[in-house]
């Protein structure tokens, strides 16, 4: 027992905070507390499957194992990036035994569940489906891409959040008070805007913030009368850089890259650098940039400035010609042009008008003149008359599908070079009123 309690004490801070019980447990209020959804759960005594999903260091280890020790279940904890079938199949068989034995429900927590592809999902439907397991899943992923619909759909997502401030600051003070398993036994003040920095350091992360905690205790000096004092200084050193809440395959991920999008779309280039350096600090792909970039250029810049799209592929060719970090640049000059441009969506509302009438049916029979020549069609044929033979390389004459109304797809806005198009257009309009009854 005592080798245990001394283990104990070596056991990280986070380790040796962990909350007990629901009492304990801090953040998540929207779930946690009288009367909220997981305090209803175990005062029924009966819970389905969960799926606690949120970004790393906000309890969702914690609060699968405060179920499984308050429902009075086996608790068997399983981690998808260091385990597999064989070893998921093993602790499915020992579950359905212990059930037989004793009657005994068992909680299977199985840590980063997205790390598992399908067919090993699969293997836990029909143990859920009996109820021989609860499963207990956690991910930082999106599980709406990442676990497959038929075990989502036996799965109660819960979605957690990063940790406020209120949460982070009572974290710090219940391991500064603890006496058993914090810093209650040291004299430890934090000077004035120490407590304010590790928040905001920690990013609502809680394990960040006892990590850093932590080794600002450990490497301060005692001071007279065995007093450490932490400044903010301490903790900047002790926490190095500030974590970003992105992964590139999750949630982080999209609402980042929409930012960014977005920040182009509405012309602020100052935003958008702003969303390209935080992808750029995190790793992201910069040929996903790129690409995001091309369709950027098309979708919401378009022919009011026919430049945006061949230097968003020129961006995107340099990158991977340069590489990183150097690649940074061209991005960077992309990003500002697109933003700094004028702005028209015409076509990409154009097409998918367009496809919609494909969709529906609407037009099939396409002029005989206009039809390959090589598959003429029997019957009276009008000649196809070439536009250039014409005065100002145009002639009036029909180009829909003759089942169907002629209708305006494109039209362009008043601004950019697609103003000039617009005029263009225009004339070519007045010209085909001039000549229809020709």
């Amino acid at each position: 027992m005592k080798m245990e309690q001394d283990l104990s004490k070596k056991a990280p801070l986070a380790q040796r905070m962990r909350p007990r019980n629901l009492d304990e447990f801090v953040g998540q209020d929207h779930i946690v507390g009288e009367g909220k959804y997981l305090n209803r759960l175990l005062k029924g005594g009966h819970f389905p499957s969960l799926l606690f999903y949120g970004p790393p260091g906000i309890g969702k280890t914690s609060l699968a194992e405060i179920m499984a020790k308050e429902s009075g279940k086996a608790f068997v904890r399983l981690s998808a990036v260091t385990s597999n079938v064989k070893e998921l199949r093993e602790v499915l068989h020992g579950a359905i035994e212990r059930l037989k034995m004793k009657g005994t429900q068992t909680i299977l927590f199985l840590d980063e569940i997205h790390r598992f592809n399908k067919s090993q999902q699969d293997v836990l439907l029909p143990y859920i489906e009996k109820g021989q397991i609860l499963l207990m899943g956690a991910t930082t992923e999106n599980p709406y891409f990442y676990v497959n619909k038929a075990l989502l759909s036996r799965l109660q997502v819960l979605d957690l959040h990063p940790l406020e401030e209120k949460d982070l600051e009572k974290m710090i003070d219940l391991a500064l008070s603890d006496g058993e398993r914090g810093y209650g036994k040291k004299k430890i003040r934090l000077e004035e805007g120490s407590k304010e920095q590790l928040i905001r350091l920690s990013n609502g992360d809680g394990r960040s913030l006892y990590n850093g905690l932590e080794i600002a205790v450990l490497s301060s000096p005692i001071g007279k009368e065995g007093e450490i004092v932490i400044t903010p200084e301490d903790l900047e050193n002790s926490m190095m850089t500030r974590s970003f809440r992105y992964d590139r395959d999750g949630n982080a991920h999209y609402d980042t890259i929409s930012a960014f999008i977005k920040s182009i779309r509405g012309s602020d280039p100052d935003a958008a650098l702003y969303y390209l350096a935080k992808m750029i600090q995190s790793g992201e792909a910069p040929e996903y940039i790129g690409r995001r970039l091309i369709i950027s250029a098309s979708e919401d810049i378009s022919n009011a400035d026919p430049h945006a799209l061949p230097l968003a592929i020129a961006a995107f060719e340099a990158v991977r010609i340069v590489g990183m970090p150097e690649g940074r640049i061209p991005l960077a000059q992309a990003t500002t042009y697109l933003a700094s441009a004028p702005k028209s969506n015409r076509s990409y509302v154009g097409i998918n008008e367009a496809l919609g009438d494909v969709k529906k049916g609407i037009g099939e029979e396409i002029p005989a003149y206009l039809r390959d020549k090589h598959q003429p069609l029997p019957g009276e044929e009008l000649p196809y008359k070439y536009p250039h033979s014409y005065p100002e390389g145009f002639v009036t004459q029909r180009y829909f599908p003759l089942d169907m109304e002629e209708k305006t797809y494109y039209k362009p806005v008043q601004r950019g070079y697609e103003k000039n198009m617009e005029q263009y257009l225009s004339h070519i309009k007045n010209l085909k009123e001039e000549n229809r009854g020709d």
